[in-house]
């Protein structure tokens, strides 16, 4: 079984940057596709950015292109989340998660971080 733990998450002013990182242990997850996911109050979850097993393809969402930066360390058994040029609209609980191989879905997830950025 495995489990997620998120850290690096806080309070920065706009246009301040953090760097998010997800611990992984119980297993290797080198075969799962890994993504952050974000629930702002009042709204759903929604997928940040996302990385295949190799790295060999990564998704942002357009609010996030060009600012965020999704990598992972397989040897470290880590997936990370930078972020810069924060703005108060990425305020947000950010949850990491994992879609193992042949899951439609992603279905194992920390219990998150709050990133709170100010104007």
């Amino acid at each position: 079984q495995v489990r997620l733990a998120e850290t690096g998450g806080g309070w920065v002013q706009a246009g301040g940057s953090l760097r998010l990182s997800c611990a992984a242990s119980g297993r290797t997850i080198i075969n799962d596709e890994m993504g952050w996911f974000r629930q702002a109050p009042g709204k759903e979850r929604s997928l940040v950015a996302s990385i295949t097993s190799r790295g060999g393809s990564i998704y942002y969402s357009d609010s996030v292109k060009g600012r965020f930066t999704i990598s992972r360390d397989n040897a470290e058994n880590t997936v990370r989340l930078r972020m810069n040029d924060l703005k108060p609209e990425d305020t947000a609980v950010y949850f990491c998660a994992g879609r193992p191989r042949g899951s439609g879905a992603f279905l194992f997830w920390g219990q998150g971080t709050q990133v709170t950025v100010s104007s």
